[in-house]
């Protein structure tokens, strides 16, 4: 499993099975991590990652997921478009909302991700 496109996929059946440090360990040391929304990774690396995102998001969520639903490969580069879909812990709120994610891979590890989101349906569900 070298090629891109099935890291990725790995990576989303990781998380989808709350197996954070495998999907963490497809991640290269010095990964870069953007995100659209209220989450920030602040600095490079799997554990700034899993502080900035993985733990704040698993907090705030009582359930989350990440759905792809089509992938787009050139070379190194994979977009994997799908579906977000949380109910905050919180507000009791359902949250769906559409996703594109671009990876960037190099020698089998991720080492760029940037995400895009339909941030209104995510800020919905968190209004009380």
């Amino acid at each position: 499993m070298n090629r891109p496109a099935d890291i990725i996929r790995d990576f989303y059946r990781k998380l989808a099975a709350g197996d954070a440090p495998g999907a963490l360990g497809l991640m290269a040391p010095d990964i870069e991590w953007i995100t659209m929304w209220h989450y920030k990774v602040d600095g490079r690396g799997p554990e700034r990652v899993a502080e900035g995102l993985f733990k704040p998001m698993m907090a705030e969520w009582s359930s989350a997921s990440l759905i792809p639903t089509e992938f787009i490969v050139q070379d190194d580069t994979v977009v994997s478009l799908g579906d977000f879909t949380g109910v905050h812990g919180t507000t009791g709120k359902k949250a769906t909302a559409r996703y594109a994610h671009v990876w960037t891979l190099k020698d089998g590890k991720i080492t760029h991700f940037r995400q895009y989101i339909d941030t209104l349906a995510v800020a919905e569900a968190r209004r009380p």
